[in-house]
């Protein structure tokens, strides 16, 4: 016969090892959703002016969350756009921590199933953002999907221009993440250029 103790002992050793749902899973960063959606093309002048943040996050849990309760970039209004970002950080080129640094475009081809591929890009380049995937993780300010009329796109807003290295790294990796073919080429633009003169030609290329 058993001794009632030893299964009892045993019993609850295994109920310890049923896991908390209670604890949240901390990211490395706290980010924020921002969006914007503008009733009509605006200079640059005007940018900003109808961006609001949405809600900020730092656990697995909460991010889920986020995601299964708002519209996929596939759903939302041609003109609007959605950002997310390191908390602290507005998605500005004027912003402090992006004066000096860029974006990675990755344009969306138009063939085929593209709001299906614009979904699944915007979700695996957050998903490599807030996962710290990148190499030179501290360079990455935020990601962005652009839904435009003449053509969706993924940003990636990166904090130093200058770091041809780590920029080259990063649109790399960005394009590993997104399964971009090696025949696609994407470009890196910088923002005082844009400042400067409201455009930019590409810096850099991978």
């Amino acid at each position: 016969m058993s001794d009632p103790k030893e299964e009892g002992r045993e019993e609850g050793e295994v109920d310890s090892l049923e896991p908390d749902f209670s604890k949240k899973h901390p990211l490395e960063n706290r980010w924020t959703l921002w969006f914007d959606n503008p009733n009509q093309k605006q200079t640059q002048k005007q940018y900003g002016q109808s961006l609001r943040s949405v809600y900020t996050f730092d656990t697995v849990e909460d991010f889920w969350c986020l995601y299964n309760n708002i519209r996929t970039p596939s759903q939302v209004n041609v003109g609007a756009t959605y950002y997310l970002f390191k908390d602290g950080i507005e998605p500005k080129w004027e912003d402090v921590r992006n004066l000096k640094g860029g974006c990675w475009t990755a344009p969306v081809p138009g063939k085929g199933d593209s709001k299906k591929l614009l979904d699944a890009w915007w979700l695996n380049s957050v998903l490599a953002c807030i996962g710290e995937q990148f190499t030179d993780g501290d360079e990455i300010n935020g990601i962005a999907v652009v839904i435009r009329a003449r053509g969706d796109r993924i940003e990636l807003w990166t904090r130093t221009a200058s770091n041809e290295a780590a920029q080259m790294m990063i649109g790399k990796q960005l394009k590993q993440f997104l399964d971009i073919s090696d025949s696609q080429k994407i470009g890196f633009s910088v923002f005082e250029e844009k400042i400067a003169s409201g455009k930019a030609k590409d810096r850099y290329m991978v």
